[in-house]
């Protein structure tokens, strides 16, 4: 089987969650014996991207590289949404001149362009699209991130509903998905997933004071700015630390002992240390798609403070950790305090629940059957 993996970028070349999602799906599908035509670009000069050196010498074997620069068209609204299409634009042209593949799987808009000329009669395969989080059509937290949330929706729809797939990570999202009129028969739910390596083989513990910990880059959809304002609320008035990993900027920041920044961490060790270390991960976010760092914190025996947005209800629940719904002041404050004076043996359950919940049903061997099958039928 020949998969054509259109992406934005892979991890660590570049980041976030999508591009995170598109390296473990290119590593898989080669373990898989899959061949996997990669369509994507570096964001990080620290690596050399001609090298793959993040995939084994056998992974490589069933990986062909194509690497296609993501264009740069100014600052004007909008500027985003045109250097996606030209991006798709570059892509269709590059594929076309490349052997044929069975399949093309595409992340957010990278396959809009292919999209149009097979609705134009242009032969080309299956073509199945992911968009994560779907973000325009979920909360936004502010006029200006609506506003950008308008831009967004008519291309989004228009990629969701001429594709032959669409990936849905489950939960809220694919009530999105339906309540936009995208066809049940077409929407496929399949979770990400993480490693085994992430599954920590000791029994989850309580530290003798709660730590709390957020991973992530400052992002306003991310809530950072009401989780601080929740953190001031109850700074002197409870025992706790909270730990802060990412590039929060200086401004942001809130001068406490009892709140601890460790910048950007590129080293994942480094950060399952940290985690390990912790007892809650919180993720008050506005959007989200289904967020890798919830699994990975679970998998570290942390119990989880989220709001249910996107599929984060697929994770977080009364067994697992503390589902929120909303982003609001108020109620992460009430979420902060019930984790602190939960009682230690329900707290502790609530984090061998959550490990158990990744080990069973969100590992990579796992996923990417589930993928690889769903994939099948329709070549």
């Amino acid at each position: 089987m020949r998969i054509a993996l259109l992406t934005d970028g892979i991890y660590p070349y570049a980041m976030g969650g999508m591009q995170k999602h598109s390296y473990y799906l290119a590593k898989y599908f080669a373990q898989q014996k899959v061949q996997v035509h990669l369509y994507h670009f570096s964001q990080n000069k620290t690596y050399d991207i001609q090298q793959l050196e993040f995939f084994t010498d056998n992974e490589k074997a069933f990986i062909q590289s194509f690497i296609i620069p993501f264009p740069s068209l100014g600052k004007l609204p909008g500027h985003y949404l045109r250097e996606s299409y030209q991006y798709s634009v570059n892509i269709h042209n590059a594929l076309k001149k490349n052997a044929d593949v069975d399949f093309i799987y595409a992340q957010g808009y990278t396959g809009w362009k292919i999209m149009e000329a097979k609705t134009a009669g242009e032969k080309i395969p299956p073509i199945g699209v992911n968009f994560h989080g779907i973000e325009p059509f979920q909360k936004a937290p502010s006029l200006k991130a609506k506003l950008q949330q308008q831009i967004l929706k008519g291309a989004m729809l228009y990629n969701l509903k001429h594709v032959d797939v669409v990936f849905s990570l489950g939960g809220n999202l694919t009530s999105i998905l339906l309540k936009n009129k995208i066809e049940k028969n077409k929407i496929v739910q399949i979770p990400i997933g993480i490693e085994q390596d992430w599954v920590h083989a000791s029994m989850p513990k309580n530290n003798d004071v709660i730590k709390f910990v957020f991973v992530g880059r400052y992002e306003r959809r991310k809530g950072i700015e009401e989780l601080n304002k929740a953190l001031l609320k109850i700074l002197d008035k409870q025992n706790f630390e909270f730990h802060f990993i990412g590039p929060i900027p200086e401004n942001k920041k809130i001068i406490s002992p009892k709140i601890i920044y460790y910048g950007s961490i590129g080293e994942q060790e480094k950060i399952k240390n940290i985690l390990r270390s912790c007892d809650v991960l919180v993720c008050a976010s506005y959007s989200e798609g289904m967020p890798t760092v919830i699994l990975e914190a679970m998998a570290s025996g942390l119990t989880v403070i989220a709001t249910n947005v996107g599929a984060v209800n697929e994770l977080v629940s009364d067994k697992t950790g503390y589902l929120i719904p909303s982003a609001r002041v108020s109620v992460i404050v009430d979420a902060l305090k019930n984790a602190i004076h939960e009682q230690p043996e329900k707290l502790e359950q609530k984090k061998r629940n959550g490990q158990q919940l990744i080990h069973e049903n969100f590992m990579w061997d796992k996923i990417i059957g589930l993928t690889l099958s769903e994939i099948k039928k329709r070549i």
